[in-house]
């Protein structure tokens, strides 16, 4: 009688897994076929913490050379890239680093990646307190429009995301083409090279994964083996027969991979291993010696207003007089509008062209030392999720700031520090 019920119910289960199973794979053929869904509006570099965009990557000079390219068409995003000193304890350093474009999957490919005028496919060292010019060349490989950020990714630390721009790119993605040379002379296309075998060596070891998860759940099911270990009966579960099928089922894999590797040496003898080295030694931005320092004395951040105010003492040591420019951070950029009197091409949502003001706004003269009051005020603040320093442990702040002379020479000093929250607008510093 107890047997019989067992035997009832493996047969439902069995029903109900094939029902689950036919379903599963009936969404999975959906979600492969169905027409892609509409894009999202991007920016999710917001979801990184404040401090981690402040204090690692300080981006700057950062350009898109193109705006609208049609498919085939090749752009460039160069830029330089300030890594910061008082880099976070809690961030792994970027003695590993990547340089990529943060997209929303490929829609443009990475042809070509610089630092300096090293060629860097693969990783690579920076040092804290150093600046770095980099280039990445970008061929459109799919059509609409996508935010495209450059990104370096740091081992231990994750992608570090700097500005992003709308990139229209028209045409279909049907005409796209990725012809390579190889060593032998002979040229093909990575976009449809080898794609054939691809699918083939997928479906089918997602087929003998299916078959190998189907037999087991034909024969018993999961819960009824679940029973059969409660009532003592473990040893019984796997038949001479399953062990049998189990045992040819990974003699069968196993002279599949090994005849699957013979034949592709034999096929493919001359090949490259994939770019996993570390390039050392690449030299930083040869920055002439610094005439203007500024040492920080404290700050604060309101947060209903989203005003930063940074206390300095600012040296001039050098020739000409200077005035406060720009404060750049996480990608924003404040500016002066005493400096900048036009605005400068730049993502719209990223410049806050009015968004800087100096307590003493009349030019550091040469030899003249002056503490002030820089306050960074601007709703992109907020809407860029900087504010959250406020809620951070050590409440830090950090960034780029850059000062102008008459003769048009500019100078960046990096500053930062931790900063006192205030949750009441009007406070004073």
């Amino acid at each position: 009688m107890k047997s019989s019920v067992l035997e009832t119910l493996a047969k439902c289960v069995r029903a109900r897994a094939l029902r689950i199973w036919a379903f599963g794979l009936a969404a999975a053929v959906a979600a492969t076929t169905l027409p892609a869904a509409t894009p999202a509006s991007a920016h999710g570099e917001r979801s990184q913490q404040a401090f981690l965009r402040m204090r690692t990557l300080n981006w700057y000079d950062v350009k898109w050379s193109k705006t609208t390219v049609n498919v085939n068409e090749e752009m460039e995003l160069t830029g330089k890239v300030h890594v910061f000193s008082g880099w976070p304890q809690a961030v792994a350093k970027p003695e590993v680093a990547f340089l990529n474009v943060g997209e929303p999957g490929p829609v443009l490919i990475r042809k070509g990646a610089f630092v300096g005028d090293v060629p860097a496919p693969r990783s690579f060292s920076l040092q804290v307190g150093k600046d770095y010019e980099y280039k990445l060349v970008l061929k459109a490989r799919r059509q609409g429009r996508f935010h495209v950020h450059v990104q370096i990714n740091v081992e231990g630390g994750g992608p570090i995301v700097g500005p992003g721009q709308w990139i229209d790119i028209k045409g279909d993605m049907a005409n796209f083409t990725n012809p390579v040379t190889l060593l032998d002379g002979s040229t093909i296309d990575l976009e449809s090279y080898g794609i054939t075998w691809v699918y083939t060596y997928h479906f089918l070891w997602m087929a003998a994964a299916a078959v190998w998860i189907l037999y087991w759940f034909m024969t018993k099911g999961i819960i009824v083996r679940y029973w059969q270990v409660k009532a003592g009966k473990g040893n019984d579960l796997i038949s001479t027969n399953e062990k049998k099928f189990g045992g040819l089922w990974l003699a069968g894999t196993l002279l599949a991979v090994l005849f699957g590797y013979a034949w592709a040496n034999s096929t493919w003898p001359r090949t490259l291993p994939m770019q996993a080295g570390l390039l050392k030694g690449i030299d930083p931005i040869p920055l002439p010696p610094q005439t203007v320092t500024a040492h920080f004395k404290g700050g604060s951040y309101t947060v209903p207003g989203r005003e930063l105010a940074i206390k300095l003492k600012i040296t001039n040591s050098g020739s000409e007089a200077v005035k406060v420019g720009e404060f750049t951070t996480a990608g924003l950029r404040f500016l002066n509008p005493e400096v900048f009197t036009t605005k400068p091409e730049f993502p719209d949502y990223l410049l806050a062209d009015r968004g800087l003001s100096v307590s003493d706004p009349t030019p550091i003269a040469p030899g003249e030392t002056r503490d002030v009051t820089v306050i960074v005020q601007d709703a992109r603040f907020d809407i860029e999720r900087l504010s959250d320093l406020a809620y951070d442990t050590d409440s830090q702040f950090g960034g780029l700031l850059f000062f102008f002379s008459p003769s048009g020479q500019r100078q960046g000093v990096e500053i930062g520090g931790p900063v006192i929250p205030k949750f009441q607008a009007g406070a004073t510093l």
